[in-house]
């Protein structure tokens, strides 16, 4: 791991030491959870603009899906 250092608002500081005190975590650790979090999100997102741009360039064919509908179970 490397060390970094950061410059983060007081009232900020103060948010995330509640949750600290309350996950039994430190910092560093919250931290590193709230990045990789945040970069599956972009990821994630990433992902829902290709499929997006891929069914605008290439739209699914009127009927394409419908031998599926007798395959669900519809319920209440």
């Amino acid at each position: 791991m490397k060390t970094i250092q950061m410059t983060l608002d007081e009232e900020l500081i103060k948010e995330i030491d509640v949750e600290i005190k309350k996950m039994g975590t430190t910092r560093s650790a919250f931290t590193r959870n709230a990045l990789r979090n945040f970069l599956n999100y972009l990821h994630n997102l990433e992902l829902e603009e290709k499929h997006r741009t891929g069914y605008k360039n290439t739209p699914a064919k009127p009927n394409e899906f419908d031998v599926w509908e007798d395959e669900h179970v519809w319920t209440d």
